[in-house]
């Protein structure tokens, strides 16, 4: 597909690596203007914006933290006067995801999730609403998990944090959904990046072994699930959460 302006913008927050720079990659390559968020990495940013540039595709970095309020209305400000109106928001940032037995996780461990999992995407989801108002129409892709099925204890605050995302996301696919806008949730099971290097080959092989594929899934099929939200053909879809893991949490 031609990449358009018209089209209206695709901003991806926690972009610059892991999952969000693989979504970036294929929403441009589906045509889409893409803003490459970050809050650090402002270099790797820059480099995916260079990649997608030499591919065809059309795409800036816009470094940002998105749980400040005035930042993400400067953010969607700069978005809108540098590539379009938002019309597609793919809420993906994320934060340090410490492990801690349950009994002794603070009130503070809880906030600094849910500043990721539910102020981040309020204050996009607020931000970017007015542009996809006057479209008729918009798509807001929330970046989930499937720990809600795993219910891990030593990540309880991730758990209750992501938990309550997608409490947002039916919420709004009820309230937006007049306006023509769209709201899902996809929820992805361990899929390693980055982040995930000092993972062991045994442990990597042990989880592979627990997934009725029989393999770790790949970022790719992550973006692929982003994708068709994304589209036109996913118009009458919403207020859902798609697990890609797999089958790793089938009952």
């Amino acid at each position: 597909m031609t990449p358009t302006a018209s089209a209206g913008a695709a901003l991806i927050t926690g972009a610059s690596r892991g999952l969000g720079a693989v979504i970036a990659r294929r929403l441009a390559a589906d045509g889409h203007p893409v803003a490459v968020n970050c809050r650090t990495g402002t270099e790797a940013a820059r480099q995916l914006v260079a990649d997608i540039r030499a591919s065809g595709g059309i795409a800036q970095a816009f470094p940002a933290d998105v749980t400040d309020e005035t930042a993400v209305a400067d953010l969607v400000r700069d978005v809108t006067v540098g590539l379009g109106p938002v019309a597609t928001l793919v809420v993906n940032a994320t934060g340090p995801q410490p492990e801690q037995d349950p009994t002794e996780v603070a009130w503070e461990a809880h906030l600094d999730q849910l500043a990721f999992f539910v102020k981040s995407p309020t204050l996009l989801m607020q931000a970017v609403l007015p542009a996809m108002r006057d479209r008729g129409g918009g798509r807001i892709v929330q970046i989930g998990s499937d720990v809600l099925e795993r219910a891990l204890p030593e990540m309880s605050a991730y758990v209750a944090a992501k938990a309550a995302q997608h409490a947002l996301t039916e919420c709004w696919a009820r309230a937006l959904g007049p306006h023509g806008i769209t709201v899902n949730t996809v929820a992805p099971g361990w899929i390693p990046v980055e982040r995930h290097a000092d993972a062991t080959p045994a442990s990597l092989a042990a989880y592979a072994a627990d997934v009725p594929m029989g393999h770790m899934g790949r970022p790719e099929d992550v973006a692929a699930a982003v994708s068709f939200l994304a589209s036109s053909e996913a118009g009458f879809i919403t207020g859902e959460r798609i697990k890609v893991n797999g089958g790793h949490t089938l009952g």
